[in-house]
């Protein structure tokens, strides 16, 4: 049996390879940025082809610093961007455009008529889809690519033209490209196309007529561990590929949330929080989505409730390179402290709308509250302060939905290393926020599903085995500070609705 298992986690600002170990630990970790293209305002893009190239080099990277040959991987794993939408042609390899990202607002009229076209409004496709129509997901960005790239609908109904998330693209590149490279995805990426029925676990009819996409182009959908093929290319070859994950559902593997009422948060570009609801898919009534969580080869999926919030770390970014307030994103806890608290300034970052609970694409970015008393140091702090108010949305809309109340919550991502934030988190959920002392959650959550499919990892309890806590925080604040904070922060919501007509 080889020593380890990869993972490539196929992120919105940059591609990773990170080897693992059996007990979960990092061998070794490869890392490139690439490119962020604004066209217009609220228009994100990414070239594909950059991103070929940038995977291709941070495998290589991760396998030279640890010393690895191929025959020392037992598997793959990808993870992904979820949504971030991607055409290219099958006889060529070429894409027909860029990658059209999960933020990006171009769709913002479609959405308004497509909602227009029902009683149900933003929840027409809910039903099926489990997802409400905004400018976050797959179909409607794929149904712009179709209507405004010269030539492409008649090389997708040919069968030419080859659509998927940025894990179809990658597995493609890998297993060969044109040369018979593996056309397909996990049930977990096809979940948030808005195409695919979450009850049958594959494309819908009735959506690809609504969405006017030709089913020739769309990947096959498999489990999200199971081996789809082998690595072609020289940078890992015959590898088998053996687990495709969203990134958020990669997260909620990785941080072993396997039961039913097991919940994660990832802070990130966004933040995204899971909870496991089990075989039982769980329609919202309160704003959030229903997605698969993960399905393992002859097992059911395993369906989720999640909360979707566009921009948490984005901010921080926002603020270092737009405004200049900070050198480095790190730099915001220092200044942050160095005021009591946020001097009655909020910071409602709609800057692509706001997603769950809310779904308001007409809402924009908002600074409230605002005093000759407020400083730079107030505004870091409200920033900070902005992704814990956010979330507790999201965490009370879904203990509605499963009825069930969260004990505590399990984070990883980029911002975990906040103490300022985790505090202030546990403090405005009035629950324990537990770090584990892996926070490379995503990328492990693939590696574990490749490392299952190939029997490197026996069953979840080996995974199980792995999980550690690094640090827990609890609330310190008491209650009539959580409830003034809190209305603070709902008028600040309601100042940004409505802001784009």
């Amino acid at each position: 049996m080889s020593a380890y298992v990869a993972a490539i986690d196929q992120g919105t600002t940059s591609t990773r390879c990170i080897v693992f170990d059996r007990q979960g630990q990092i061998v070794s970790l490869a890392q490139k940025e690439h490119q962020q293209i604004y066209p217009q305002p609220g228009w994100v893009e990414h070239d594909p082809d950059e991103i070929w190239r940038n995977t291709l080099e941070v495998i290589a990277l991760a396998r030279i610093k640890a010393g690895l040959s191929a025959s020392d991987i037992a598997a793959i794993g990808i993870t992904n961007q979820r949504e971030t939408t991607v055409v290219w042609n099958r006889r060529t390899g070429k894409p027909y455009y860029n990658a059209i990202v999960w933020q990006d607002m171009r769709t913002a009229e479609l959405v308004t008529q497509f909602a227009a076209h029902d009683e149900l409004g933003q929840d027409r496709f809910r039903d099926k889809t489990g997802l409400p129509l905004a400018t976050y997901f797959s179909g409607l960005k794929l149904k712009w690519l179709l209507d405004n790239v010269p030539g492409l609908r008649e090389d997708a109904e040919r069968g030419d033209a080859c659509f998927g998330n940025m894990d179809t693209f990658v597995v493609w590149h890998l297993t060969g490209g044109v040369q018979n490279g593996l056309h397909l995805t996990d049930v977990t990426n096809a979940s948030r196309t808005q195409l695919m029925n979450l009850h049958t676990l594959d494309w819908d009819d009735d959506l690809l007529r609504d969405f006017t996409v030709p089913r020739a182009m769309l990947p096959e959908i498999r489990c999200s561990s199971e081996v789809y093929g082998n690595v072609t290319s020289e940078v890992l070859p015959d590898v088998p590929i053996a687990g495709i994950l969203g990134d958020q559902q990669a997260a909620l593997v990785g941080q072993t949330c396997y039961e039913p009422g097991q919940a994660k948060n990832t802070y990130g570009t966004g933040c995204f929080l899971l909870m496991n609801t089990g075989t039982e898919l769980r329609p919202s009534t309160c704003g959030l989505l229903t997605t698969v969580a993960y399905q393992f080869k002859g097992q059911p999926a395993h369906y989720a409730l999640e909360g979707s919030v566009a921009i948490t770390g984005a901010l921080v970014q926002w603020l270092r390179d737009n405004l200049g307030m900070i050198k480095k994103s790190t730099d915001i806890e220092d200044l942050a402290r160095s005021v009591e608290d946020n001097g009655g300034a909020y910071f409602v970052p709609a800057f692509s709308g706001l997603y769950a609970p809310h779904w308001r694409s007409d809402a924009r970015g908002v600074i409230a509250g605002l005093t000759r008393f407020v400083t730079k140091a107030h505004i870091a702090r409200a920033v900070l302060e902005a992704t814990a108010y956010q979330t507790v949305d999201v965490v009370r809309a879904m203990e509605k939905d499963a009825g069930v109340s969260l004990r505590s919550l399990r984070v990883d991502g980029g911002m975990v290393g906040n103490a300022l934030l985790m505090q202030f988190q546990s403090d405005m959920l009035d629950e324990p926020v537990v770090c584990p002392r892996m926070t490379e959650t995503t990328a492990l959550g693939a590696a574990y599903a490749a490392g299952l499919a190939v029997g490197y990892w026996k069953n979840l309890d080996d995974l199980r085995q792995n999980w550690g806590i690094a640090r827990t925080y609890e609330p310190h604040m008491d209650e009539a500070q959580r409830a003034r904070l809190m209305r603070g922060w709902q008028k600040a919501v309601e100042r940004s609705f409505g802001w784009e007509e």
